[in-house]
């Protein structure tokens, strides 16, 4: 598995990644767990199957017009693959035992390990946080199971407490477990050089890093993260 160490700004890095769309089945994972956390796991991945599907169909424009209900379904499913996009990295880590960091070719190996680190840890405190958060409001939303139709507020705590979970653990186990190996890149200094730039200047270098590196999405992730 290659990992990316990005240069958004100057002086802060964005861990980057592109796996398969859809995760491999878990079903050791599952199977420790309880009936409840199994049906929910199985939910989880049905939803990021659809959503994944969503975000690479390509709009018609002869397509009659969605309904209400279709259109918030489609605008819960966009919102779902930004989660996806954002957790991917982690939930990729859980199953690695190694794995490379690709970094700039400016930064020393020690140097690229210290970031890793750094955001690794930074990610598993944050995903701790708002696991708990939502477990709270997971257990606060039973109470909507009163109310006739589809609880989807008691959807979105799940597919949230799911989501922190899978990345609690990759966190950890990019932390723990995996042996990392280095690999410097000029592609990716390159990117340093042209974050601070407008996103309409530097779009055809970051286009161009991506060819190189051979990242699809790189380019369109970049742009969001980068400050300019």
């Amino acid at each position: 598995m290659d990992v990316f160490l990005v240069p958004v700004a100057s002086e802060r890095y964005e861990l980057y990644c592109e796996e398969p769309d859809e995760p491999e089945p878990d079903d050791g994972e599952a199977a420790a767990r309880p009936g409840v956390f199994k049906r929910v796991l199985r939910y989880f991945r049905e939803m990021i199957a659809e959503a994944e599907h969503e975000r690479r169909r390509a709009a018609d424009p002869a397509e009659p017009r969605k309904s209400m209900v279709a259109r918030a379904k489609a605008r819960v499913l966009r919102w779902v693959a930004e989660s996806i996009a954002e957790q991917r990295l982690l939930w990729q880590l859980r199953r690695r035992a190694v794995a490379t960091l690709i970094h700039p070719d400016d930064l020393s190996e020690h140097q690229a390990q210290q970031l890793l680190r750094r955001s690794l840890q930074r990610d598993w405190e944050r995903h701790r946080f708002w696991l708990v958060l939502d477990m709270l409001g997971g257990a606060a939303s039973l109470l909507l199971i009163l109310v006739p139709g589809p609880n989807f507020i008691g959807y979105y705590f799940a597919f949230r407490v799911v989501g922190h979970y899978l990345s609690l653990r990759g966190a950890r186990q990019g932390l723990m477990k995996i042996t990392w190996a280095y690999t410097p890149s000029p592609a990716l200094t390159t990117l340093r050089r042209v974050a601070g730039d407008s996103p309409e200047s530097r779009e055809t270098v970051v286009r161009e890093v991506a060819s190189t590196l051979r990242l699809e999405h790189l380019a369109s992730f970049f742009q969001r993260a980068a400050i300019g």
